[in-house]
């Protein structure tokens, strides 16, 4: 179980590292245009949805004496590590080469992550057959990673929050982290994985997947739901760190340490809408997280910025009024991750349903379904926010780390995040609650293992 928990840590760890910090480093520090920026997150997510079924279907055809998972991570582990930290270089030239650059090491990184993550999932069906221990392999999946994630947060936090541009040596020391970690979990679990279950090598072509999943109408609603939901979120997420610096004045001695409690909140979301879930049902928790939700989202929009300077970059320092915005700040962000858990656990945990409903039952293909619409999804979202902002006329810069004194961004730009950060993720949850107030389903509870 420790082995198993470690396999995803590397992985999570990178996730929540460049979903906070990426486009901010891209625009800020790499002095990247944002429409550039916002291309090369979309690539980087395309080419991660892409590379999936091919690297699936290599590892389900790969013999060794290690069976076909484990040799992966391994070869991926220190790829990953080494591109992990190299994303975060920044590279001499103009923008055309540094763009070149990071597409190189963009492909290269999402491949490694790849080789990790996809056949580390494969593992927990094919370790055992018994469904409670497939549970607890699942469930010790997770906790790694939320915990590598939030560590990821407090390392960022401490390197970047002073000002200095140590983003490298994050990138060193978080590529080091997830190089070492997948290769104990892979000493760990080897083991286990020399006498697990081998993949049945069968498919189905991609017309008839087509097909099957255009006739499913439940799984049509799952996966709007899922898209819209995850759009919204990833939205917020790369947005949140200018909005905090650029729109809200926060100092970035402060700012950097906020993803922090928007993680602790969402991890205590899961948590409570399971049990909300467990005793009502899983579309009313949907729509009391998505309310919630969307009620923080338009608060975001309108809260007033800080008016404080450099040197009273410290909470206690701050006069009456500052402490009660930054409070209110906060809160919201709370607010924001607490209902914003329910894109994580409502939209898989009503898959099952989706599933049930077509006579054959091929949970593969519906899975498969599942994490591609997702990353596309979550490419789409940065795509927009980069075009969003390069047409409001926000302006990138290299020349200092401290985003917040060194650009006052135009009118345009700030309503602009402001949008991106609140009116826009609000309408997007509520076509998803729209979308799902006709579904029916059996009175059935969501048990604490599908969250």
């Amino acid at each position: 179980m420790l082995s198993y928990g470690l396999g995803d840590a590397g992985t999570g760890l990178a996730a929540t590292q460049l979903g906070f910090y990426l486009f901010p480093f891209f625009t800020g520090i790499a002095g990247l245009p944002a429409i550039v920026a916002g291309s090369l997150l979309m690539l980087i997510k395309v080419w991660d949805a892409i590379n999936d079924p091919l690297i699936g279907w290599m590892s389900d055809h790969t013999n060794t004496r290690w069976g076909p998972r484990l040799p992966w991570m391994i070869s991926a582990s220190v790829p990953l590590g080494l591109t992990l930290a190299a994303i975060w270089w920044v590279p001499p030239g103009d923008i055309s080469q540094k763009t070149s650059y990071y597409i190189i090491m963009a492909v290269l990184l999402m491949t490694a992550y790849t080789g990790v993550n996809l056949p580390f999932a494969a593992l927990s069906t094919e370790l055992t057959e018994d469904t409670s221990i497939r549970t607890r392999l699942n469930a010790a999946r997770f906790t790694g990673s939320i915990l590598a994630g939030l560590s990821g947060l407090v390392i960022a936090a401490k390197l970047l929050s002073d000002g200095s541009a140590e983003y490298f040596s994050m990138g060193k020391i978080t590529g080091s982290i997830a190089t070492i970690a997948t290769l104990i979990s892979c000493w760990g679990l080897a083991p286990f994985a020399k006498k697990a279950r081998k993949p049945i090598n069968k498919s189905e072509p991609f017309r008839n997947q087509l097909k099957r999943i255009l006739q499913n109408k439940k799984f049509i609603q799952v996966i709007g739901l899922y898209l819209l939901l995850w759009c919204a979120l990833q939205l917020m997420q790369t947005v949140s760190l200018i909005y905090l610096e650029q729109v809200m004045k926060v100092p970035i001695q402060i700012s950097k340490w906020i993803p922090i409690p928007f993680q602790l909140s969402a991890l205590l979301g899961l948590q409570a809408w399971s049990l909300y879930s467990n005793k009502f049902d899983r579309i009313s928790a949907l729509f009391w997280g998505g309310s919630l939700w969307i009620i923080a989202c338009l608060i975001a929009i309108w809260l007033p910025p800080l008016s404080i300077t450099t040197s009273e970059a410290y909470f206690f320092a701050f006069d009456t009024s500052e402490k009660i915005k930054l409070v209110a700040l906060i809160c919201t962000i709370v607010m924001v991750g607490f209902g914003a858990s329910t894109a994580y656990l409502i939209p898989w945990s009503l898959l099952p349903d989706a599933i049930d409903s077509d006579p054959e039952k091929p949970a593969g293909i519906y899975t498969a379904w599942m994490v591609l619409v997702q990353k596309i999804g979550i490419g789409l979202s940065v795509q927009i926010l980069g075009l969003l902002l390069s047409v409001s006329g926000y302006q990138s810069t290299h020349i200092c780390n401290d985003l917040a004194p060194c650009i006052e961004q135009p009118h345009t730009a700030q309503m602009t995040i402001r949008i991106c950060m609140g009116l826009i993720p609000a309408v997007l949850v509520g076509i998803g609650l729209v979308i799902m107030r006709n579904w029916t389903m059996k009175r059935d509870q969501l048990s604490v293992t599908n969250s």
